[in-house]
């Protein structure tokens, strides 16, 4: 099974942060991936990416800058408006990194 280390953010870094996370887990544990996550809020995301182990960002507050690793807009968990393109993308994305 191919790793993935995913920061999921949000407004506080905590509860919405938190069920971003576990759905992103069940799907790339479903499509053959074991993820691993954190929660953040935006202020610290560049303290998680200083440890150079994370490969992908979910947010769905607005992020402070621009970063080296992909960023994916996962308000659509929230909303469900969204949730399948954001599944389709994330998987896309996942796959090119993890190969």
């Amino acid at each position: 099974m191919k790793k993935v280390n995913v920061i999921s953010v949000c407004g506080s870094g905590t509860v919405t942060s938190s069920m971003v996370a576990g759905k992103v887990k069940d799907f790339l544990e479903e499509n053959g991936y074991k993820a691993k996550t954190v929660e953040v809020n935006p202020g610290g995301v560049y303290g998680e990416l200083a440890s150079g182990q994370w490969d992908v960002i979910v947010h769905t507050s607005p992020l402070k800058g621009k970063y080296e690793i992909p960023t994916i807009n996962s308000v659509g968990l929230l909303t469900g408006m969204g949730e399948e393109e954001f599944y389709e993308e994330l998987l896309k994305t996942v796959a090119a990194i993890a190969g």
